[in-house]
């Protein structure tokens, strides 16, 4: 049994709580937040209990691993205590806003780096991950061109806008590392954004944006995003190759297609959204970090995973930024 601590009782850190809860090889013993009573709800809810501050989570001796979920400007703080203290980490995305902030987390971690996973759990999604597999054996031949469409059903709050980085670095970077997940490094990156959404403009930050990504082989990934979808989640992927094609296409309960609105509105049921379009994938996530910390071996996405991701998110922002393609090392870790 891994018995794990979770850092930020948010909603990322509640999903996250309940995927503990429920796995069998898992146990969810500590959780921690600033605002004392979220870590109390969530503690309560899963029968853990709570540490007044972060250094009593890194010090506990009955917590082998931690979800870091707190807020970005957290994460490096976070992970790094955790993995002086000799706890495994599983952080979500993304590690750090600041690539310098991330190469100093990879310093610091320093050969102890193979401890940490980072959460781009869009490689745990079954049929992503179905493809990718059979891309991998060969099915259609080699990867050519690799589409991926990736809306969410309603912006975040403004306020959370204000300091998300922006949706290259906030939303799109998941997107990203799936490219790089079936692509291998990525030397060119050209994007284009939107501001249709005056909200989201005003907040300084794209509602839309179309990203092309050249792999070093010579394959391309083209990333069609946007902040709002009045049909929920639209997440699919297509890889194709000179033998054929594989598609990943939405989760739904039925096979009859609709274009149309729900009726209770895409924004006031975001978190339905989410839950029913990721909770499987949180699920083979927390598996494969389980896995890896009882067998001690390094899991997958790695913190170098997490660097190149921002530094292909880095790329897009400049590129959509001054219209100019931006080209990069076809080796971006250090």
């Amino acid at each position: 049994m891994v018995r794990i601590a979770v850092i930020g009782a948010g909603r990322i850190g509640a999903v996250h709580a309940a995927t503990v809860a429920r796995h069998p090889r898992a146990e969810l013993r500590v959780v921690h937040d600033p605002v004392g009573d979220a870590a109390a709800r969530l503690a309560a809810l899963h029968g853990a209990r709570v540490a007044a501050d972060v250094s009593d989570v890194h010090a506990a001796e009955d917590v082998d691993a931690v979800i870091v979920a707190s807020p970005t400007p957290l994460h490096v703080e976070h992970v790094v205590g955790a993995v002086r203290a000799g706890k495994a980490v599983l952080c979500e995305k993304p590690v750090d806003l600041d690539l310098a902030r991330v190469d100093a987390c990879l310093a610091a971690v320093a050969g102890q780096e193979h401890r940490v996973m980072v959460g781009f759990n869009r490689r745990f999604d079954p049929t992503f991950a179905e493809v990718h597999a059979r891309v991998a054996a060969g099915e259609i031949g080699p990867l050519e061109q690799l589409t991926i469409v990736s809306r969410d059903p309603a912006p975040p709050p403004v306020g959370y806008l204000a300091q998300s980085g922006g949706i290259f670095r906030d939303m799109t970077i998941h997107d990203l590392d799936t490219a790089r997940f079936f692509l291998g490094e990525i030397v060119e990156v050209h994007a284009v954004g939107q501001r249709l959404d005056p909200v989201v403009a005003a907040a300084g930050d794209l509602d839309g944006a179309v990203t092309t990504l050249v792999a070093a082989s010579g394959a391309v990934a083209t990333i069609v995003n946007s902040r709002h979808c009045a049909t929920g989640y639209d997440q699919r992927l297509e890889a194709f190759g000179p033998r054929g094609t594989l598609e990943a296409l939405n989760h739904t309960a039925t096979a009859v297609r609709s274009s149309t609105a729900t009726t209770s509105g895409a924004a006031g049921r975001y978190l339905d959204f989410f839950l029913q379009r990721y909770a499987e994938a949180y699920t083979r996530e927390l598996d494969h970090f389980v896995d890896a910390v009882r067998e001690g071996r390094a899991p997958s996405p790695s913190l170098a995973d997490g660097r190149a991701a921002l530094v292909l998110a880095d790329a897009a922002t400049r590129s959509a930024t001054t219209g100019q393609r931006v080209a990069l090392s076809p080796v971006p870790v250090p």
